[in-house]
């Protein structure tokens, strides 16, 4: 594209970077969208369930693999699996953008079609409502989800109880072996980042990894049939698990065998956004048993009855190479 129609953001104003944002949202369904100092945002039942969530050019995402739309796409798509979590519906998004001054204007309006087109796959009725934007050294997405219980209690990671099922609605391990496969094919010699080629684009585990696809409506259907714990499996099964079986207060047993054809990528692979809940007996369409809620014994993870390793998932603290691009 010629540079003269497609300026950077340090070429232009603020007004103008945002009505180019705000032209391909799509229509605000808030009381009061965006143009003023704040939105006004309906509150059904008189609650807010509330998220937020940064991805930062470095440990969260690398310009050489992920397109404008995949940003705008995953940093929609991992907080509205949060809220659904919470056995809430998505509402709105609040989006603040830090963005060095030669971004150029089209790879905003890529991010903002992502974000937009997000909302309408995974989220139907939930809009971005507002934000801000500055200029930055370095890329950075900050992204506020709320959401509406619709006169439901939240269901919390604490609540799971003796004897219930452990089930899961989402894949399990895709995003951890997409994540493999660009850090051991798409990098150069030196190990910088090389961009993806179009052969390998719309590899699933790949399209799992930059623009993951989390079962959200599947949140508020859980909390409907009676969930007693569930979260977001972000950082990977057992890592997360691990974490409801310490707010419960239990131990989740997990069945290798029920974890698909990948069992070790699926226990320690993180970033599939998949929810993990747990229930007295029946399990509602979408969701399969993967394991038991049992007494707490000295671990707070069992695969096969025998305590996992605890390896593998994600943190941002100790998994970031340093490395950009």
């Amino acid at each position: 594209m010629d540079a003269a129609a497609d300026p950077t953001v340090g070429e232009l104003s603020e007004g103008e970077v945002l009505r180019a944002i705000l032209s391909r949202l799509g229509p605000s369904q808030a009381e009061i969208g965006p143009g003023d100092d704040a939105a006004v945002l309906t509150a059904p039942d008189g609650r807010v369930v509330a998220t937020v969530d940064t991805l930062v050019h470095g440990p969260d995402f690398r310009l050489a693999w992920s397109t404008a739309y995949d940003l705008g796409w995953k940093a929609a798509a991992v907080n509205l699996a949060d809220i659904a979590a919470m056995g809430a519906r998505p509402t709105a998004l609040l989006v603040a953008l830090a963005m060095p001054e030669d971004t150029r204007l089209s790879f905003v309006e890529g991010l903002a079609d992502g974000l937009r087109e997000a909302c309408e796959s995974l989220a139907p009725g939930c809009t971005v409502e507002g934000g801000d934007l500055t200029v930055s050294d370095t890329l950075t997405i900050a992204v506020t989800a709320l959401g509406s219980l619709d006169d439901r209690e939240p269901v919390l990671r604490s609540g799971a109880r003796v004897g219930d099922v452990v089930a899961v609605a989402g894949e399990l391990g895709a995003a951890g072996r997409g994540l493999a496969l660009l850090f051991g094919r798409f990098r150069d010699a030196a190990g910088r980042p090389i961009p993806i080629d179009a052969a390998h684009r719309d590899d699933p585990e790949l399209v799992a990894q930059l623009r993951p696809a989390p079962p959200i409506a599947l949140g508020a259907a859980a909390a409907r049939a009676g969930a007693t714990g569930m979260m977001d499996v972000s950082d990977g099964l057992v890592l997360d698990a691990t974490r409801l079986a310490a707010a419960s207060g239990v131990t989740v047993a997990l069945d290798a065998a029920a974890l698909g054809d990948h069992p070790e990528s699926a226990l320690s692979g993180g970033e599939d956004h998949a929810l993990l809940a747990t229930f007295p007996q029946t399990l509602p369409d979408g969701f399969r048993a993967i394991g038991r809620v049992v007494d707490r014994g000295e671990h707070p993870v069992l695969v096969d009855g025998s305590p996992h390793d605890g390896r593998g998932g994600w943190d941002p603290y100790q998994d970031w190479d340093a490395g950009r691009g």
